[in-house]
């Protein structure tokens, strides 16, 4: 009261002297205002406080929940892609002309199946030249054996006999080997999902792919998680991968954690295999990785929107039983893991607590309830 008595002086004398300024006078004026508005909170705060009368008429409606005990998961979500456990690209091993194509982009093909030759008319020419000579080697070398087993005829006879039969065998084999290099063939059980050759065209190993072939019963998805999860991230843990085109769920486990880190992104690759009927998936899709990176099967969580906080302390507000009446009482409480709209409570609740979820955001600690 003594600033505003000094300041009224102030004013009446500046006013006084004949030259008012009025800077000063409204430097004085605001001066007054801003110290009464506060004497005016002061004292209502002071009046609510004594004010018992208003306390124990007001009772207020709410709804409780028993607190109780769940299971508790934190989900790491990151984009990852579809891919097939056997995607294969096919290129040639021999150089030449393709003179065959024997299936057609979605044929199912099984492991050893030919999908194309190249020209090995060279070596078809060879082996018929070469096994006429080998028969005659081979029967030279027989009629020799029998000679010799009734002892007739030298060893040395034997010996060439046999070993011209066994230069043309491996000679022949040799050339097998080089056609059989002429046909692309599928390594695996898949569909033919992609043919890039045509009749007459020129291959060369390196080169394009001719084929490619993807076996859909073994999908998975990849993706790249960042270095610093990589203490919570491990093979088999529980994930959840999610493909948006087809809004579909499908409950899964890590199968696969890179040990090492890509020094250029900072981040280790993640597999988690696809159970189940797939066949509308393909490869390349982008899908939603969700990883379980923390676990607890006895928690208390509570809807995020019933904790509140002030400048020193996170609290919410439960129901308590005081002088035969029902009052609102604020529990501090320490949270851990926040996930979908949940958060784990570390500290300040028990079991069988009467958690206030409608009607809490305006109670005070005592106040009167009813539910």
């Amino acid at each position: 009261m003594k600033k505003i008595y000094f300041s009224l002086i102030a004013v009446l004398i500046l006013a006084s002297c004949g030259k008012p300024d009025p800077a000063a006078q409204l430097k004085a004026l605001k001066d007054q205002k801003a110290t009464i508005e506060q004497q005016i909170a002061e004292l209502e705060k002071i009046v609510e406080a004594n004010d018992t009368t208003v306390k124990q008429g007001r009772v207020k409606d709410v709804l409780v929940t028993p607190v109780a005990q769940e299971a508790f998961k934190h989900y790491l979500e990151i984009q990852g892609v579809v891919d097939a456990d056997e995607n294969i690209n096919l290129l040639p091993t021999m150089a030449g002309n393709i003179t065959k194509i024997n299936v057609n982009e979605g044929d199912i093909v099984k492991p050893g199946q030919v999908l194309a030759e190249t020209d090995g008319e060279i070596y078809v020419r060879q082996i018929k030249s070469l096994e006429p000579q080998l028969a005659l080697a081979t029967d030279l070398y027989n009629r020799q054996q029998r000679l010799w087993d009734q002892k007739v005829g030298s060893e040395v006879q034997l010996l060439q006999a046999k070993t011209q039969k066994e230069s043309l065998e491996k000679q022949l084999e040799t050339l097998q080997e080089q056609l059989d290099m002429t046909r692309i063939k599928s390594p695996i059980n898949g569909v033919v999902d992609y043919v890039g050759v045509k009749i007459g065209q020129f291959v060369a190993p390196g080169a394009m792919p001719a084929f490619r072939v993807v076996n859909m019963s073994k999908l998975k998805v990849k993706a790249n998680v960042a270095e610093a999860y990589a203490p919570n991230v491990n093979k088999g843990n529980e994930a959840i991968v999610y493909i948006p085109d087809f809004s579909k769920e499908v409950k899964s486990k890590v199968s696969f954690v890179a040990r090492v880190i890509d020094p250029l992104t900072r981040t280790f690759v993640t597999e988690v295999d696809l159970t189940g009927d797939n066949k509308e998936l393909h490869p390349n899709m982008v899908a939603v990785l969700k990883i379980t990176d923390y676990q607890n099967d006895n928690a208390i969580a509570v809807p995020i929107n019933l904790i509140q906080n002030s400048e020193t302390e996170t609290f919410v507000f439960i129901a308590k039983e005081k002088d035969g009446k029902k009052v609102a009482h604020k529990a501090v409480v320490k949270v851990g893991k926040i996930y979908e709209g949940k958060a784990e409570i570390l500290e300040g609740l028990q079991v069988n607590d009467l958690l206030i979820t409608t009607g809490a955001s305006d109670l005070a600690e005592g106040l009167e309830l009813k539910y």
